[in-house]
């Protein structure tokens, strides 16, 4: 297992340096970056995409002698050489690169072009968030979907199974967002109960609180946003546990615990559930990175939550690059060491599994 798993991490390095290089090229080809975002702003306050919209005739000429800012004119070009100096856009993209995986190797990220923040303190600002919706989302969707599962593989083509199946498909179908505002109307003061805060992870204060009230807060702030980003994720996962329980419950050794007088209890969480669980273990680093790191922009959004979904949907936005790349970095990294953990959580489960035999 050992030589396994430092197989494993060798693979990180190249997978890792490929995300970063395929990212790094495209973005050398996107227009409207950094600098072109100040030079809109230093040109009356507009989006740098309007001079996109307006056509070529504002282009003004780089120092090296290429005409490649937008809405530049009236600038001088010392303004321009100055700014690609502080952006260090003015070294060739293979120098800038190697570089920023220099630096990122040695965990230095730099510093937000447009905030003037470091990156890391940046993240961690933002860290909370991200970390309330995707631990909470994922745990309540296991701890729901799970048990569910279970029983409509029990009571397969009962009514209990036909009005489950149908609800969760429905829950399925809604939108998150459309959900998001559905429960701000109902519960949050739209139109008929005000239950629950409009916006924010805290109250403002919350620091006044015991530690008792501190806890109540924390949990009604963040009651409508978790379940608005939970209510699709029990579908797949809740159909992925009884499909897998079904598959299991048809096989011999199943037939021959029951011959044996066991109890059904004995026979589902002592045989069964330990064979079933691993398709459902598999996909749960993928549940939990995508509602840490990506589903949760627009629930972000409605909910006035500051999270690292709006950070990097900001970022994006704005060509803020270190932001961009730190944060896609640092998240390609934990991506990557989270699949490994999964493959370890295989073999805690079923000790039959063997990695070490597999062909490399």
């Amino acid at each position: 297992m050992g030589a396994y798993i430092l197989r494993r991490l060798a693979l990180i390095i190249p997978t890792l340096l490929g995300i970063m290089i395929i990212n790094f090229t495209l973005t050398q080809f996107v227009p409207g970056g950094p600098i072109e975002q100040i030079i809109a702003q230093l040109e009356g306050g507009g989006d740098v995409f309007q001079g996109f919209a307006g056509g070529g005739s504002d282009v003004a000429a780089s120092p090296s002698g290429d005409e490649a800012y937008l809405g530049a004119r009236g600038l001088p070009p010392e303004f321009i050489a100055d700014l690609e100096r502080e952006f260090g856009f003015d070294k060739p993209p293979v120098e800038r690169f190697l570089n920023m995986i220099w630096n990122y190797m040695r965990f230095d990220f730099g510093e937000s072009y447009f905030r003037s923040v470091s990156v890391v303190d940046l993240v961690l600002e933002k860290m909370p968030v991200s970390i309330t919706l995707g631990l909470w989302s994922t745990l309540i969707a296991y701890l729901v979907s799970i048990p569910l599962g279970i029983r409509k593989a029990v009571r397969e083509g009962t009514p209990f199974d036909t009005w489950t199946s149908g609800a969760i498909i429905t829950a399925y179908a809604i939108p998150g967002f459309l959900f998001a505002v559905l429960l701000l109307v109902i519960f949050a003061g739209g139109s008929y109960f005000q239950w629950f805060p409009l916006r924010g992870l805290t109250s403002d204060n919350f620091d006044q609180l015991s530690l008792w009230g501190k806890i109540a807060d924390y949990f009604w702030h963040i009651t409508l946003p978790v379940l608005a980003t939970t209510i699709s994720s029990f579908a797949t996962l809740t159909l992925l546990t009884k499909n897998s329980f079904l598959d299991e419950i048809k096989k011999q050794y199943v037939i021959t615990a029951r011959a044996k007088g066991l109890t059904e209890a004995r026979v589902l969480y002592g045989h069964v559930f330990r064979n079933a669980m691993l398709i459902v273990i598999a996909g749960f680093p993928a549940m939990f990175i995508g509602v840490f790191f990506g589903a949760s922009i627009i629930i972000e959004t409605i909910f006035s939550l500051d999270g690292l979904g709006r950070l990097g949907f900001e970022a994006a936005v704005a060509r803020d690059y270190p932001v961009i790349f730190a944060t896609l970095y640092v998240f390609g990294l934990i991506g990557l060491l989270v699949g490994l953990l999964s493959d370890l959580m295989y073999v805690l489960i079923d000790p039959r599994i063997d990695f070490e035999s597999r062909e490399t």
